[in-house]
C-alpha cells in the first residue's frame, strides 16, 4: 500500500505544483482576468480522481480483487494527504521565496473584482486575511483546507465504489 500511496500521491502533488506555477503566473501577468471557482474545483476533483485509480490498482494487484471500505478509504485518504502535503510545501516554498507580496496582489485582485456594495466588507476581510497570513501556521492550515477536503471526499466516494467483499470467506 505504501508504494501505491506514494506513487499516486506524488503524481497528484506534481500536478498541483504545476498548478501553483500557473496560478502565480496568471495572477501576476493577467490581473484583469476573472477567476472561476467552479473550474478550479472541478480541476481539483479531476486531479484527485487519481485516488480512485490508485486504490483500484492496490485492490486488484495486491488484494486479489477484494478490499474493504475501510482499507479503500485509508488508501485514498493517505494518497490525498501525500498530494496535499506536496501542494502545501510547494506553496510555502513559492510564497516565501518568490512571491512574498502575493497577499497584496491577491487582495488587489479581489477588490477589483467585487461590487461597489461589497467593497467595504471585502476591504476589511482582505485586511484581516493579510494579517492572519503573516503567521506561517495559518498559511499551512489555509493551504491544506484548499485541497485536502476535496481529496477526502474523492477518497470516500472511491472507497464506496471500489469496496468488494470476498464471498469465499
Amino acid at each position: 500500500m505504501k508504494r501505491i500511496v506514494l506513487v499516486f500521491g506524488l503524481i497528484i502533488g506534481a500536478v498541483f505544483c504545476a498548478n501553483i506555477g500557473f496560478m502565480i503566473y496568471w495572477m501576476y501577468h493577467n490581473p484583469n482576468l476573472k477567476s472561476n471557482d467552479i473550474v478550479g474545483y472541478a480541476a481539483m476533483v479531476l486531479v484527485f480522481s487519481l485516488i480512485f485509480f490508485g486504490t483500484r490498482n492496490y485492490r486488484n494487484k495486491h488484494l486479489g480483487g477484494y478490499i474493504t471500505f475501510g482499507k479503500a478509504f485509508k488508501t485514498g485518504a493517505l494518497t490525498a494527504l501525500v498530494g496535499s502535503t506536496i501542494y502545501v510545501l510547494a506553496w510555502l516554498f513559492c510564497y516565501y521565496l518568490f512571491v512574498p507580496d502575493f497577499m497584496d496582489v491577491y487582495s488587489d485582485y479581489v477588490l477589483k473584482n467585487c461590487t461597489i456594495d461589497d467593497l467595504p466588507a471585502k476591504t476589511k476581510e482582505m485586511a484581516n486575511f493579510k494579517e492572519m497570513y503573516k503567521n506561517p501556521l495559518f498559511v499551512i492550515l489555509i493551504t491544506y483546507s484548499e485541497v485536502l477536503p476535496i481529496g477526502l471526499v474523492v477518497a470516500l466516494v472511491s472507497a464506496l465504489i471500489l469496496k468488494r467483499k470476498n464471498k469465499n470467506l
